[in-house]
């Protein structure tokens, strides 16, 4: 062995040391710490919570499957974990989250809900570690299926299954990257959920081999009874957007095409819900295009209905986009939206039927279609109206929810392949 290895080998047995002298310095014993963590909600099954006691009691009789989640943030696909958690017990699962971090979870949601944060899962050194910790606090849970939420934590979701000895799932949200390789382990993986034709498309085109894998379950959204409507006649209209603040979801085209409006003698108010990387320079740009007065950056919601409450029309700037959940909650608010044509968007939006559609990365197209929607406000009410029925059938929680627990039933019933007859 080299000076080198011999380098990285300490490194990593200090790493192992330090995480379990973290871990397990404040931990006097096993069945303290499970009765602990059981008792607060924060590790196992709560009992403390709404559902607790009526989980516990019937878990025997369910499928026992764990969501395996990585950082939680407000985008669509952690609104997706958080409704499976909430509605996968109404057909016989009884499910669990664990994620990297989950200080963006709804405090509602945190005390009601059996979701453990496992911050060492996201630190590269330490994450086997930590999943074999995972494991061995499961140990006795009898968990039949991990469901890997999104493909950013793969590889910790088939370290996880191979350490529970049972199969997987992963969803898919959006698409690879130019060079990006998505790891599966053949022999537990029994299937991936694509949350549009677009994803699956994609995916197949780039992996060939996971064609058979391949499974569309349209992403569900809650429908609100009687959301109120969006009335700008009057007063300052609010345009917005919502989701990660990243690159790829081309905000900084929303604000060129705010400013464009305003230089036109067109006022309104903007909105930029979301947190993420681009932030910094996102509001820098609005300074710089010398219309940070007029745009609000709402940076510490948890849920979208803060939001969608708030703004008249939504707008989905976005470059690459797998689904666009957040849209699909914009539409269940009735709100008048107005998306590029990317991914699958085009899937959801019939071009002046259930919202408008604009050429990505075109600020002037969008700001054209911002000026159409409050020129014409009888059309767009109608187009939010069409939208909020457009989601009611074909995207609904229930619907997402009752395939995907037919799917897991179907990957218990395929039993793991020993290592020894793998191809």
């Amino acid at each position: 062995m080299g000076v080198a290895d011999r380098l990285s080998l300490l490194r990593c047995r200090r790493s192992v040391a330090m995480y379990t002298n973290l871990h397990y310095r404040r931990r006097p014993s096993d069945a303290k710490v499970a009765e602990a963590a059981r008792s607060s909600g924060e590790l196992g099954w709560p009992v403390s919570c709404g559902q607790g006691k009526e989980r516990g009691a019937v878990a025997k009789d369910k499928l026992n499957v764990l969501l395996l989640a990585g950082y939680f943030e407000v985008r669509g696909s952690c609104a997706y974990t958080l409704r499976l958690l909430e509605h996968l017990d109404d057909h016989a699962v009884l499910a669990r989250m664990v994620c990297i971090s989950g200080d963006r979870v709804p405090e509602s949601k945190r005390q009601t809900l059996p979701i453990d944060v496992r911050p060492y899962l996201g630190i590269p050194i330490l994450n086997r570690v930590a999943v074999w910790d995972l494991a061995r606090s499961l140990d006795g849970s009898s968990i039949n299926l991990v469901h890997v939420q999104t493909r950013t934590v793969a590889k910790l979701g088939i370290w996880l299954a191979r350490s529970l000895d049972v199969p997987y799932l992963l969803t898919v949200h959006d698409f690879l990257g130019p060079r990006e390789h998505l790891p599966i382990d053949r022999r537990r993986c029994r299937g991936i959920i694509c949350v549009s034709e677009a994803v699956r498309d994609s995916l197949a085109e780039r992996m060939a081999e996971l064609a058979p894998l391949l499974t569309v379950i349209l992403s569900g959204v809650e429908l609100p009874p009687s959301p109120p409507r969006p009335d700008p006649q009057g007063r300052l209209p609010v345009i917005g957007t919502a989701g990660p603040l990243e690159r790829v979801k081309g905000q900084r085209y929303f604000l060129e095409a705010a400013r464009r409006m305003l230089e036109e003698g067109h006022d309104a108010e903007f909105m930029i819900a979301g947190s993420g990387e681009e932030e910094a320079s996102l509001r820098q740009l609005a300074r710089d295009l010398g219309i940070a007065d007029k745009v609000t950056f709402a940076t510490h919601m948890r849920e979208f209905s803060e939001v969608m409450g708030a703004i008249d029309i939504f707008v989905l700037p976005s470059l690459q986009q797998g689904l666009g959940s957040i849209m699909l909650e914009a539409m269940a608010w009735a709100r008048p939206v107005i998306a590029t044509r990317v991914g699958g968007v085009e899937s959801i939006v019939e071009h002046r039927k259930t919202g408008l559609l604009v050429p990505g990365g075109d600020s002037a197209a969008l700001a054209d279609a911002i000026l159409y929607l409050l020129d014409h406000w009888d059309e767009a009410e109608q187009i939010g109206t069409q939208a909020r029925k457009m989601v009611a059938e074909y995207y609904r929680v229930d619907q997402m929810v009752e395939r995907t627990a037919q799917l897991y039933r179907q990957a218990v019933k395929q039993p793991v392949e020993q290592k020894q007859q793998a191809g």
